[in-house]
């Protein structure tokens, strides 16, 4: 049985969404052109560096993947890859190791069950070695222009926080209110303006957030 929403709930629904339309008219001003910063030429390159992303720097792994995909070219050089070699080729990156468990596992299941494409659809994406609801999101968005939800790593889980936008911190229900106050068509590109906007202007270290553009907002 759905719960009935309260008076005090529906205001405060309201506000949030009118707060949310006012930042996002403010991140579009920022950055019109919206887009993962982790090069790529194609989608499996996007899953490939996506996953060696988690807990690393953008920075350090578009340094490895320039010279990852000169030497992986295509799946099957991925399929064919020694591990170990495959390893020292991404040593820089955090939990190499279990990286390259991943995406070498990944790259026979996509020849084998996607028929050597990178699937489009959540539920699909998220069968791949690596790949949970935020990483899916990104793929997903970047890859494919496609929107099933709101990728929240660490910049939209802060600043949708210090924004009033939510109360959660759970990745998962922090989706949930975004989705809930955000218009569909501003999903796909939210979470690449928050994580430009944390990284150029509202860093997590001590900074003079009076001197954020958006510090009107929280």
């Amino acid at each position: 049985m759905n719960r009935v929403k309260s008076p005090v709930d529906s205001k405060r629904m309201d506000e949030r969404k009118k707060k949310a339309a006012q930042i996002v008219a403010g991140l579009k001003k920022l950055y019109p052109e919206a887009k993962t910063v982790l090069r790529h030429a194609n989608p499996w390159e996007l899953y490939v560096a996506v996953v060696l992303s988690a807990q690393t720097t953008d920075k350090k792994v578009n340094e490895v993947t320039e010279r990852l995909f000169k030497k992986y070219r295509t799946l099957d050089d991925y399929i064919q890859a020694d591990p170990e070699e495959f390893e020292r080729e991404i040593n820089q990156i955090g939990f190499y190791r279990n990286k390259a468990k991943s995406i070498l596992k990944a790259a026979k299941i996509v020849k084998e069950k996607f028929g050597g494409k990178v699937p489009r659809t959540m539920e699909a994406l998220r069968t791949l070695p690596g790949v949970g609801r935020k990483t899916a999101n990104v793929i997903q968005a970047q890859a494919f222009g496609v929107a099933e939800g709101i990728a929240v790593d660490t910049h939209v889980k802060r600043l949708a926080r210090r924004w009033g936008l939510t109360n959660e911190t759970d990745p998962d229900k922090i989706e949930r209110d975004l989705m809930a106050i955000l218009p569909k068509e501003e999903w796909l590109h939210f979470n690449f303006r928050v994580v430009d906007y944390g990284r150029d202007y509202c860093r997590a270290r001590p900074h003079p957030h009076e001197a954020c553009p958006l510090s009107r907002f929280g």
